[in-house]
């Protein structure tokens, strides 16, 4: 018995002194690769990318008219390839880099042409190299979603121009004041995966470039209607799977976080279909089809930058009002302002991006994302998210406005009315859908 105990303390000691020395490497594995994480993240990181193409490009090309059908797809195509090379060059940098005594404001330049990234660099438990494709993505869509508001009517220079710009200038900031560590992080404000950075910021561009420009020829007197709502379904159902990456893919990880996102995303996309098709329903008489699919893309719209703090019932809610309220920005606030907002950027990015944000503020859960919200006592959250949402709407309106003006002058913002008339299609790219 008594070298039965002596070998039962040997035994402790030594599992005593394996467990001190394994301590410091599982301290240490916390900051190492993460496989799991990362094979999540190159998996998000395509799944966003195949939101715009080729779930956006179906989805905005479906409801235009026929002739302009190609020239729909082919903005989402070359703006893919456009922010690309701009991310890569400085966005990333202008974004995520430290930008010293501009650092509320701005990110430095440490970064530009992607200097210091090595296969070994680490972001958290992920490549460097994945986070900053990740990010990539999101700089790809949100310019290309600004397109649905101009549709039929832009020059293709021009639009390459403005968006390039408007990318480094205007959404390159914003995404370093909510996420790269600027003065909106440190306010507080809550954004997930991107209700300011991506929609209000796309709505608003997508506004004021509706107003520079005009309404088409013909607004208000021939019909506008969609020449192919089934590429527009099946666009939309993309942009649906898509916004997984979006969301969940926003957690950085493959983790509770990331699951939970992915439970209130796809909640608040179904809660708010059903409700504009029952708004619909009850105002219009009938259920359409562009509406159910209008309706799912305002409710990820406006749980995106809830996504990572709320829980079921709150993104329910979400959904429930984000339904309606897109339908009335796509509908009866556009045409009380007269503005032609072709394909309903403003309508839904902007409307449903305000709207998620500011119930963000409402339904956030602290035991979910760390910060309470107006409904477990924080009603400061509230006006936090206010203030993001008066910033980016303030620097969004006014930076657009000045390089639309700038672009205008250089080459022209709008194509002729003879070319308008004939269409895109054949004018701008020399094709045609027969």
């Amino acid at each position: 018995m008594k070298n039965l105990l002596n070998w039962r303390k040997i035994s402790l000691s030594l599992s005593g002194a394996i467990a001190a020395i394994a301590m410091p490497s599982a301290a240490f594995a916390q900051d190492a690769l993460d496989s799991g994480d990362t094979a999540w993240m190159l998996t998000s990181t395509a799944l966003v990318l195949m939101m715009t193409i080729p779930g956006l490009a179906l989805f905005y090309g479906g409801m235009v008219r026929k002739k302009n059908v190609l020239a729909t797809l082919m903005q989402s195509f070359a703006i893919t390839c456009l922010m690309t090379v701009l991310w890569m060059v400085i966005g990333y940098s202008l974004a995520f880099a430290d930008g010293g005594s501009m650092n509320a404001f701005v990110g430095g330049l440490d970064n530009v042409f992607l200097k210091g990234l090595t296969v070994d660099a680490l972001s958290g438990t992920i490549p460097e190299s994945v986070f900053m494709t990740f990010q990539m993505t999101f700089a790809i869509i949100t310019p290309a979603l600004v397109c649905g508001a101009f549709a039929d009517r832009m020059k293709f220079s021009a639009m390459l121009m403005f968006l390039g710009a408007w990318m480094i200038l205007i959404y390159a900031p914003i995404t370093h004041w909510v996420w790269g560590g600027g003065f909106l992080a440190d306010a507080g404000v809550l954004d997930f995966a991107g209700g300011t950075v991506v929609h209000i910021n796309a709505g608003v561009a997508g506004l004021v470039t509706a107003l520079v420009l005009g309404s088409r020829e013909g607004f208000g007197r021939e019909s506008m209607a969609p020449h192919n709502l089934v590429l527009s379904v099946i666009g939309a159902a993309l942009l649906w799977v898509g916004w997984f990456g979006f969301n969940a893919g926003s957690a950085l990880a493959a983790n509770g976080g990331a699951g939970m996102a992915m439970a209130v995303t796809q909640i608040s996309a179904a809660t708010a279909a059903l409700a504009w098709m029952f708004t619909e329903w009850v105002l219009r008489g009938k259920p359409s089809v562009l509406g159910i699919i209008s309706g799912a893309v305002g409710g990820l719209v406006a749980i995106t930058p809830a996504s990572g703090y709320v829980d079921p019932m709150g993104a329910l809610i979400i959904g429930l009002i984000a339904g309606p309220a897109c339908y009335w920005g796509a509908g009866a606030l556009k045409r009380k302002l007269g503005y032609d907002d072709s394909l309903d950027a403003f309508g839904i990015h902007g409307v449903g991006g305000i709207v998620g944000a500011i119930l963000t503020g409402v339904f956030a859960i602290e035991a979910i994302g760390g910060t309470p919200g107006a409904l477990e006592g924080n009603t400061a959250q509230v006006w936090t998210q206010l203030i993001g949402i008066g910033a980016t709407i303030a620097y969004c309106a006014v930076g657009s406005f000045i390089i639309l003006k700038v672009v205008d002058v250089l080459v022209g913002l709008r194509v002729s009315k003879d070319d308008e008339v004939q269409g895109l299609d054949i004018t701008l790219h020399g094709e045609s859908v027969q």
